[in-house]
C-alpha cells in the first residue's frame, strides 16, 4: 500500500471555476521516498501540495481524493495531520508566529499538548541537530533568511512528522545556504526515513537525490519516473521543462550525439557536478584540449565616467545600538548597464537598494542618481519615470482585489489622459490605456491572470505581476531585489528579453540576486557584496570563472578542462569544437 495516494484529483478556484488548476492528477508515493515535483510557475504544484494537508486546502471545487496509508485525508483529524504531515512554506516569514527562536521551536509541540519534559527534550535535540544553539535565545527578527528557513524546518521536525512537504524552500536563500538547507533535508530523508515531497525551480541540488520526479504542465502530470528516465523523456518530447534540468544533464545531451554515445544508455547520463566532471574527464582522456579563442579584453572600470548610480562611502545602521549594515559602501553602476550583485544572506544587499530608493537614510556618505544628490530630488520627480524598485516580497506592492486593478492603479486618470494625447511615450506607440495594460500583461505572461486576486497567485505569478506594475512606471533606473525568485526557467528567458529591451531604451538596471546562472548569462558586470560593501566587480566570465562556490554548476563541472566556461552553452560549445578537431 502506498504511503500517499492521490487518486484522479481535479481542482478549480471559485474565481475561474471552468479552469482546472489540477486536471485528473494521480500519483502514488511510497514510505520514505524523496519526491521532487517540478513544472512551470502556475502549473499547479503549490495547489497540489496544499491538497495534502486539510488546513491548507484552498476554497474551490474538488473531485477525486487523497489517501494517507489508505485512509481518506478528510477522515483524519487535524491534530493527527499536524503531527504526521510537516509543511515548510516558500516564504519563511509567513510561517513564523512567535518572537523568540526557542519559542518557535516549542510552538508546535505546545499546540499538540505535549508535556514540558518531552517538549524540552525535543527542542534541545532539534537545536543541537540543526546547529541552532548559538542563536537559541535570539529574537526571530534578528535572523537572516536562511536561518529563518532552517528554524521553520527544525520547528516542524520537532513534531516528528512522517511526511515533510517543502514548497520552494530555498527561493530566498543564497546558493551556499540553499545547498546546506537541501543537504539537511536529504539527511532527514536518509537517516529518519521521512517521506519528502519538495517543489523547486533550482533542481541542481535535489534532482539527483530523488527517487521519483513528477513533472506537471497545465495542471496535469506529464511524466513521473526516476530522474534519468524523466530527463530522457523531456529530451525526446522536446519539452520546455528540459531547460530546467541540472547542467550536467543538459550538457550531456548537448554533446552526446556528436560524441557518438548510445542515447538509450541511461547509465552514462550524469546527474551531479561530480558525475559530470568524471564524464568530461573520460571524454577528453588522452585528447588535447583546444585553447580558448582569445577575446578582446575589456577592462572593468572601477569608477564610471558618467554613472547612473553612484555610492561613495555610504554607512547605515537600523538603530543606534545595532551594528552597521552598510560599511562604507562604494561602487558605480554605468549608464545603460545590467549590474548584478551576489552575496550571502544578511550582508546588506537589500539594505543598499532601500538606501538608493530612499526608504532608509544613511547617516554618512554620498548617494548620487544621474550625478545629482539623492536628497535633492523631490519624491514626485524621483519616482515618476526616473527610479523604480521591484522589492523582494512582491506582495508588498499589492493593494487591489484583481491583477487588472493592480495594473490600472499604476496608471491613474491623469496618466490615462496622457496616453490618449501623446503621440509617442518613451519608446511606446500611442495606445489606449487598456491596450497598454494588455501589452505589459502579455510581456510578463499574466494576461490569463487579470481576473485573479493577487494573493491567490503562485509565488512566480506574483513576481511577474509585481514586475508588470513596476514596468508601467517606465523608469530610467530599475532596482531589482531577487527578481527571479519563484519564477521558472522559461519565464527567465522572457524576463531576460524584457531586460534587454529596457537596456536598448537606455534603462540602467541594478539587480541583487542569488541566481548565479541568471547573472552569468545576462549581466554586463557582476559584483560581490560582503560585510556591507562591494569588494570586487568584473565581467561575468571572469567573476564566476575565478570563484569556487559563487559560480555556476557548468563552471564547476568543466573548470579542470576549460577556462571561463560559465554557462551550459559555453561548455557544450567548447566540447563540440574539440570533438570536431579530433575527427
Amino acid at each position: 500500500m502506498a504511503h500517499i495516494t492521490i487518486k484522479d484529483l481535479s481542482f478549480s478556484y471559485p474565481v475561474d471555476p471552468d479552469r482546472l488548476v489540477l486536471d485528473h492528477v494521480s500519483v502514488d508515493i511510497e514510505q520514505g521516498q524523496y519526491v521532487t515535483l517540478c513544472g512551470k510557475s502556475g502549473c499547479g504544484k503549490t495547489t497540489l501540495l496544499n491538497q495534502l494537508k486539510t488546513v491548507l486546502t484552498p476554497n474551490g471545487k474538488r473531485t477525486g481524493e487523497v489517501l494517507l496509508d489508505g485512509v481518506s485525508l478528510d477522515q483524519i483529524d487535524l491534530r493527527t495531520q499536524a503531527a504526521t504531515i510537516g509543511y515548510v512554506m516558500q516564504d519563511p516569514d509567513s510561517q513564523i508566529v512567535t518572537d523568540k527562536v526557542w519559542h518557535e521551536l516549542a510552538f508546535g509541540l505546545e499546540n499538540l499538548g505535549f508535556d514540558q519534559r518531552t517538549m524540552r527534550t525535543r527542542v534541545a535535540e532539534m537545536a543541537s541537530y540543526f546547529g541552532i544553539q548559538s542563536w537559541f535565545h535570539k529574537d526571530v527578527e534578528e535572523l537572516s533568511g536562511g536561518q529563518k528557513q532552517l528554524l521553520n524546518l527544525a520547528s516542524i521536525m520537532a513534531m516528528q512528522p512522517n511526511i515533510l512537504i517543502l514548497d520552494e524552500p530555498t527561493s530566498q536563500l543564497d546558493p551556499i545556504a540553499a545547498s546546506d538547507f537541501l543537504n539537511t533535508v536529504r539527511k532527514i530523508n536518509l537517516e529518519l526515513g521521512t517521506t519528502i515531497i519538495i517543489t523547486e525551480h533550482r533542481l541542481e541540488d535535489i534532482f539527483h537525490a530523488s527517487d521519483k520526479v513528477i513533472v506537471m504542465e497545465k495542471g496535469k502530470v506529464i511524466v513521473q519516473d526516476e530522474p534519468k528516465a524523466v530527463g530522457r523523456y523531456l529530451k525526446d518530447e522536446n519539452s520546455e521543462m528540459f531547460a530546467a534540468l541540472p547542467a550536467p544533464v543538459q550538457i550531456y545531451y548537448g554533446v552526446a550525439k556528436e560524441a557518438g554515445f548510445d542515447m538509450d544508455d541511461l547509465k552514462r547520463v550524469p546527474l551531479t557536478v561530480r558525475e559530470g566532471r568524471t564524464w568530461l574527464s573520460e571524454l577528453f582522456e588522452g585528447k588535447e584540449v583546444l585553447p580558448l579563442k582569445e577575446k578582446e579584453d575589456v577592462p572593468v572600470k572601477d569608477v564610471e565616467e558618467d554613472p547612473a548610480i553612484s555610492l561613495k562611502d555610504v554607512w547605515f545602521r537600523y538603530d543606534r545600538d545595532l551594528p552597521d549594515v552598510l560599511k562604507g559602501t562604494t561602487f558605480d553602476v554605468g549608464r545603460g548597464k545590467i549590474f548584478a550583485l551576489v552575496g550571502g544572506n544578511g550582508t546588506g544587499k537589500s539594505t543598499m537598494l532601500k538606501a538608493i530608493c530612499r526608504s532608509i537614510r544613511p547617516y554618512r556618505g554620498k548617494l548620487l542618481i544621474d550625478g545629482k544628490k539623492l536628497d535633492s530630488y523631490k519624491s514626485g520627480d524621483l519616482f515618476k519615470g526616473k527610479l523604480a524598485m521591484l522589492p523582494q516580497d512582491p506582495k508588498s506592492l499589492f493593494v487591489k482585489t484583481t491583477v487588472r486593478e493592480e495594473l490600472e492603479e499604476m496608471l491613474g486618470t491623469k496618466e490615462a489622459a496622457r496616453y490618449e494625447k501623446e503621440v509617442e511615450i518613451k519608446g511606446f506607440e500611442n495606445v489606449p490605456l487598456d491596450e497598454r495594460i494588455r501589452q505589459v500583461a502579455e510581456e510578463c505572461d499574466i494576461l490569463h491572470l487579470l481576473k485573479s486576486h493577487p494573493f491567490d497567485l503562485s509565488g512566480g505569478e506574483q513576481q511577474r505581476t509585481a514586475l508588470a506594475k513596476v514596468l508601467l512606471t517606465e523608469p530610467k533606473i530599475l532596482l531589482l531585489d531577487e527578481p527571479t525568485k519563484g519564477i521558472d526557467n522559461f519565464f527567465k528567458l522572457q524576463f531576460a528579453n524584457i531586460l534587454r529591451k529596457l537596456q536598448e531604451r537606455g534603462v540602467t538596471i541594478l539587480m541583487v540576486s542569488h541566481d548565479v546562472e541568471f547573472c552569468a548569462r545576462y549581466a554586463d558586470q557582476v559584483g560581490m557584496f560582503f560585510d556591507g560593501d562591494v569588494i570586487t566587480t568584473n565581467t561575468p566570465d571572469k567573476f564566476f570563472g575565478q570563484n569556487s562556490f559563487y559560480t555556476t554548476a557548468a563552471n564547476r563541472m568543466s573548470r579542470h578542462l576549460f577556462t571561463n566556461a560559465i554557462t551550459d552553452e559555453d561548455v557544450i560549445q567548447r566540447c563540440l569544437e574539440n570533438i570536431q578537431s579530433w575527427k
